[in-house]
């Protein structure tokens, strides 16, 4: 087991990180540890727990601006967003129980270091996105800082949309600062009932082009439906096609019924529609973003694949046949969330071939330590790309450190 660091400050961080570079010993970046599936295993002789590093240290609503610790639980921002009205509108998924553990188990800075975004994600954009400024310890064991306080003081290099997935590889971040904003006041999803994948997708672009701004559009086939725990979706006994709407309560209502109106008349002329109200909006929406499908099988392995949207179907049939397959929608088609058995590879070949004759990456999320050894965890880069992923490292890391091999064997 290796030897543990508990670092509660700025200097300490720095001065392990700096004896660390001077000895070249490797270290595990860690927060809660509700990631470290994620990823390539790594074999350090020390961890460096950020878990010390805890506390909202900025919060000004009237600002839309938070500052923590990194290693901050995300539940503890989100209650204090919550007492405000407000919330982190990249919609942050709660991956714990994927994982593994208990939820709630994550924190600001592994989020933000992993780039997590949710459903929300195709209309407020990603985690990097609302990443506004950091304060780091470089591999070399400097202290620096990058961004501020609002979006246009980020000037010059725009340090926090490199640090937002690099996953701790190339600086040990000890606080980070985000926009918030303002929370929905009222929240309606639209159900479409029995649609095929293609036929859901061409649902959900014509959702997503209309002006009825839609914050979320998700395809749940008939087997995941079924193990929602929002009985509307479970008790449909066929595909769910779901169609987010929020903000306030009459506008939200007037584009809810523009919206049923227009594909109605379209797309979704002839099939059954549903509406769900704010809890159980919020209900089904959660367990799209937690994978709660998958974490009910922790046996599988699990692919998150990027394609164009109207590509994702085919994408799915290509891969219909593999071992244990069970599969979702999410960001219009666009995101294909996959599970299949684990075996010695999780179907690597297979996923990249399919991804490959579409164009997009796949990354896999979640599988044995000895398959995430066996095979690229992440899409392989072309080799421009990766002799550029390789100067950066060297320049943040050039004894390579922090968290080493996490994302590519021999970084």
């Amino acid at each position: 087991m290796s030897e543990s660091w508990k670092p509660t400050d700025d200097d300490q961080v720095r001065e392990a990180v700096a004896w660390a570079s001077a000895e070249a010993v490797p270290l595990e970046v860690v927060g809660a540890g509700s990631k470290r599936g994620f990823g390539r295993p790594l074999q350090c002789e020390r961890d460096l727990d950020l878990s010390g590093l805890s506390g909202v240290t900025l919060y000004e609503p009237g600002e839309l601006v938070l500052s923590a610790r990194a290693g901050t639980p995300l539940a503890e921002i989100r209650a204090a967003l919550e007492a405000e009205r407000q919330e982190l509108a990249f919609e942050p998924p709660d991956l714990s129980a994927f994982y593994g553990q208990e939820r709630g188990a994550g924190t600001i800075g592994g989020t933000v270091a992993a780039n997590l975004s949710g459903p929300r994600r195709l209309k407020a954009g990603a985690a990097r996105d609302h990443f506004l400024g950091f304060r780091a310890i470089s591999g070399r064991g400097e202290l620096f800082k990058s961004g501020g306080r609002v979006m246009k003081n980020v000037t010059g290099y725009d340090l926090s949309k490199l640090m937002a997935g690099s996953f701790g590889t190339l600086a040990v971040m000890t606080e980070v600062t985000v926009k918030v904003l303002p929370a929905p006041e009222k929240l309606r999803t639209l159900l479409l009932f029995g649609l095929d994948a293609r036929a859901a997708v061409a649902v959900l672009s014509a959702a997503l082009g209309s002006p009825h701004e839609v914050s979320g559009a998700a395809h749940l086939p008939g087997d995941v439906a079924a193990e929602s725990a929002v009985d509307h979706v479970a008790g449909a006994g066929t595909s769910v096609t779901a169609l987010r709407l929020e903000g306030h309560g009459p506008s939200v209502e007037a584009r809810c019924a523009a919206l049923r109106e227009m594909l109605a008349a379209g797309p979704a002329a002839g099939v059954a529609q549903e509406e769900l109200h704010s809890r159980r909006t919020r209900a089904l929406w959660q367990e799209v973003a937690d994978l709660a499908c998958f974490a009910a099988r922790p046996e599988l392995a699990v692919w998150r694949i990027s394609v164009a949207p109207t590509r994702g179907p085919e994408v799915a049939a290509a891969l219909a046949d593999l071992p244990e397959m069970r599969h979702y929608f999410d960001w219009g088609g666009g995101l294909l969330w996959l599970g299949t058995a684990a075996g010695e590879t999780a179907e690597e070949a297979r996923v990249r071939d399919a991804v490959a004759r579409v164009g997009g990456h796949a990354t896999l999320l979640r599988a044995p330590a000895r398959v995430r050894l066996a095979v690229p965890v992440f899409q392989p880069q072309d080799p421009a790309k990766a002799l550029l992923t390789r100067r950066i490292k060297e320049g943040f890391d050039p004894n390579g450190v922090l968290n080493p091999g996490r994302m590519v064997a021999d970084l």
